[in-house]
């Protein structure tokens, strides 16, 4: 059923942070519905990691629904931009990226957005399209329309500026070729997290400036990772990839703080605002445990990236291994390579490094010390504890990580891979 301007206004600005202004989209969505135009909806993303977060989803979902209203989406992937760095709530400097690495990580942004948006109803671009025919001349003249006293406003330039850390003169330019990047598409809506706030704004600058109708700004709140203080980023470790094997992510939903959870159903599910409603006071009055309210937003989440199937499976393989105590049934297997083994034996620390359990020898150390690995069920808290290879082990590493290792002799000495 067709909604009316004023119905998807209300649906639209649902979970956003903040809309500029309700009442300009109302008056671009009454113009769409009398010319039959539908708005173009952009979001701009930098390639800058390889893969798709949670975080990420967040401000795709809404996208999603300007899609089902029958409006344009425009995915814009940031390869131009995504060489600069995005210096948006930085406290130094980003490392300069190579294109070849831009490229790589934008080809799986194409593949994974599709697991939310409507592959018919989007159009993907990539801002290298205009910026790298943009001559020096006409970038000049681009950065005459704004000032460093304006760029000097945003709260990361200022603080920088403020305690003498460097800033570079291309980052005042990210700024302003984001901006352009509305103007070039003609964007009518632009969406981005809380911290993009300042690029949008450029946008809309930019817009008047090249006498077009600047575009609504609609920002949406930054989803925080799974420590619960900082913001979803792979970088800190506290993401959940959406492409991340099914167990992967029902297991991280599990282990995260119960204060996370409300915040998780209502930004990263497509729940209704009844629904979230429901859980929020089953939490409340005690009708529903924190650990049954995880692993249905688990199986959720599982499902939206997955499938029903694989949200099920992954369900019970969780409770096999941690309910009732079981070893996972795909704990993958390491033979120690023979430059480990001594006199029977090889070194944990570097067994876990070797066989990719931990990343590294020193935070194998680190988990060890802290009670994080055992061996066979038993804990084990020494460094330099040697592991016996004449039979065979289940190493577990935190709480979901496990590891086979099979003696030498077992596989006619034959190498892990």
């Amino acid at each position: 059923m067709e909604r009316s301007p004023e119905e998807q206004v209300h649906l639209l600005c649902r979970k956003t942070a903040e809309v500029i202004t309700p009442e300009e989209l109302l008056a671009k969505l009454r113009r769409a519905g009398r010319t039959g135009r539908p708005l173009k909806v952009k979001l701009g993303m930098d390639p800058t990691a390889p893969d798709l977060h949670l975080g990420h989803t967040v401000v795709l979902q809404k996208l999603r629904e300007f899609q089902a209203m029958g409006h344009e989406v425009i995915f814009l992937i940031g390869d131009f931009t995504g060489m600069i760095g995005d210096p948006s709530g930085r406290s130094e400097t980003r490392r300069l990226l190579g294109e070849a690495e831009v490229q790589r990580n934008a080809e799986t942004y194409k593949r994974q957005i599709f697991k939310i948006l409507d592959p018919a109803r989007t159009r993907v671009d990539f801002n290298s399209r205009w910026m790298k025919a943009m001559s020096a001349q006409r970038l000049i003249e681009l950065a005459a329309r704004q000032t460093v006293a304006k760029m000097l406003t945003r709260d990361d330039f200022a603080a920088r500026y403020a305690s003498g850390q460097a800033i570079g003169i291309h980052e005042f330019l990210y700024p302003l070729i984001q901006g352009y990047d509305s103007v070039a598409l003609e964007a009518d809506v632009e969406l981005g997290g809380t911290d993009q706030t300042f690029n949008l704004l450029v946008g809309r600058d930019l817009q008047r400036a090249f006498g077009q109708e600047p575009q609504v700004i609609m920002t949406m709140p930054i989803l925080e990772g799974l420590d619960g203080a900082q913001k979803m980023s792979k970088s800190l470790g506290n993401y959940i990839g959406i492409d991340e094997a099914p167990g992967e992510v029902f297991g991280k939903i599990m282990s995260m703080p119960d204060s996370l959870l409300l915040r998780y159903y209502e930004l990263t599910t497509p729940l209704s605002a009844a629904e979230t409603e429901e859980v929020r006071r089953g939490l409340a009055d005690g009708s529903l445990h924190p650990r049954e309210a995880k692993a249905r937003l688990g199986k959720i989440l599982v499902g939206l990236y997955h499938s029903s199937r694989k949200a099920d499976e992954a369900a019970a393989e969780f409770d096999r291994v941690f309910r009732d105590k079981e070893y996972p049934s795909d704990v993958p297997q390491y033979v120690p390579l023979p430059e480990l083994i001594e006199d029977g034996r090889a070194g944990l620390v570097a067994l876990l490094a070797a066989a990719g359990a931990c990343p590294s020898r020193s935070e194998a150390r680190r988990l060890i010390r802290q009670g994080g690995v055992t061996v066979d069920g038993v804990t084990i808290k020494e460094e330099g504890y040697r592991l016996p290879v004449d039979r065979e082990h289940v190493v577990q590493v935190g709480k979901r990580r496990f590891l086979r290792v099979i003696p030498p002799a077992a596989r006619g000495g034959e190498k892990s891979t």
